[in-house]
């Protein structure tokens, strides 16, 4: 029967190909919209990681009870030890250290007297690695409006706003004045080898970045840091693996009584970022649902006008003697084969779709000039493959095709036997 079906529906190129169309149109739609949305709130999530977050975080405990002040008097210390360590145990994973401070620039001018001062936030990476992951990470050298990376010690960036307020140019140099992680003041020379744009306004009044070696030494934190950040493969997250190491970690330091001793947060343990990403996955699943929903509408209409173009031909059939019955299941047989086809071409083409945008994505820093040497905003569009990607383009492609094609299908049984030959006639 099936076999039957399947080479009328084949042969039959008038009442299969557009069904076909519409229902694999349908579900490429489908697929390639949540695949985009769960790719656009990935976006957030792995800007917060970047900067913040990291896929987890390692700090003392007693800088995690106070992280919104970036204490850096209780600082992790011996880094070099623990970071060792780490990538002994997940090898995997990437383990960068990262230091957050604050202070006052001020310039000086030929003459030795203080031309212009401002509020800073400093930032510091490991730029003098060698690898260059944590400038690639941080989308650094794209983000630069003038000059370069720091190459050697003593060098800085400076956000491009801040710097035009205080009419720096490259080579100029600036005084740091704050306070070390043992609160005496601290002192420290840099010279300006670029400006950068953030993208946050916040960020781009006052902002410099310098290398972690730079800023252990200005802040007297000698083998030490404030944050260890860890990044999971291919800077994707995967939430299980993420909360099985910080549970293994934490618990090889769970007899320690030391509030210095470090702990490990996972990145939904941050900045209340579990309830954004279910937030997020809420919202997400919301418009998924109203889109499928729209989808089943127009596929179900498509059902429903495939029956009602075949009504003679069913009066036909009802002539030459075939139940009413067998008329019906052949009919709703085809829709769950065309259904089928339709679902598995557009599930094909959408994941396909959404696996491009994940790996290529689509450049729109041309559309907008201030992405394109950002550092904080992303400028290509991404999508996420995720599971259910491989199955959500059956809800509207076989269900709601299938319920169109029986709904249609119940005028079968309103058709008088007695009265066929004078509709046929007509």
């Amino acid at each position: 029967m099936i076999q039957f079906l399947l080479k009328g529906i084949l042969r039959d190129k008038s009442r299969s190909i557009l069904p076909i169309i519409i229902v694999s149109a349908g579900v490429f739609l489908t697929v390639l919209l949540s695949g985009y949305m769960k790719g656009v709130f990935g976006d957030v999530i792995d800007q917060s990681a970047r900067f913040d977050t990291g896929h987890v975080k390692v700090m003392s405990r007693a800088y995690a009870e106070n992280i919104d002040q970036l204490p850096n008097d209780l600082a992790l210390l011996g880094v070099t030890e623990i970071v060792g360590s780490l990538k002994n145990q997940y090898p995997e994973m990437d383990w960068v250290k990262r230091i957050k401070f604050g202070g006052l620039i001020d310039v000086i001018d030929k003459e030795g007297n203080s031309k212009g001062q401002g509020p800073v936030a400093g930032l510091s990476f490991e730029l003098f690695s060698g690898t260059g992951k944590e400038i690639k990470r941080m989308n650094i050298e794209k983000s630069i409006v003038i000059g370069r990376v720091p190459l050697k010690p003593n060098e800085a960036l400076i956000s491009n706003e801040f710097a035009q307020k205080l009419n720096l140019s490259i080579g100029d140099e600036v005084t740091y004045i704050g306070s070390t992680m043992n609160g005496s003041m601290a002192f420290s020379v840099f010279k300006i080898c670029g400006t950068i744009t953030f993208g946050v306004a916040q960020m781009d009044r006052g902002s410099i970045i310098i290398d972690v070696s730079d800023a252990q030494k200005i802040l007297d934190m000698e083998d030490g840091a404030g944050e260890i950040l860890g990044f999971q493969r291919n800077d994707i997250y995967q939430v299980e693996e993420a909360e099985l190491i910080s549970d293994k970690f934490n618990a090889s330091y769970a007899s320690d009584p030391d509030e210095f001793a470090p702990m490990m947060v996972s990145l939904q343990k941050q900045n209340d970022l579990e309830f954004m990403i279910n937030y997020s996955n809420s919202i997400s699943a919301i418009l998924i649902g109203f889109f499928i929903f729209a989808m089943s509408l127009v596929l179900w209409n498509t059902g429903l006008l495939s029956g009602l173009r075949r009504y003679k031909e069913f009066g036909i059939r009802l002539a030459l003697g075939e139940a009413k019955g067998q008329i019906y299941r052949t009919f709703t047989y085809e829709a769950i084969i065309v259904g089928i086809i339709g679902s598995v071409i557009g599930t094909v083409l959408g994941v396909s779709a959404v696996y491009y945008l994940q790996v290529v994505g689509i450049d729109i820093s041309g559309m907008l000039d201030q992405l394109s040497s950002s550092m904080m905003m992303p400028s290509v569009l991404r999508g996420k493959i995720t599971p259910n990607l491989f199955y959500i383009g059956f809800v509207p492609g076989l269900l709601a095709m299938v319920l169109g094609n029986m709904l249609s299908g119940l005028g079968i049984y309103k058709r008088q036997t007695a009265t066929l030959m004078k509709e046929l006639e007509v």
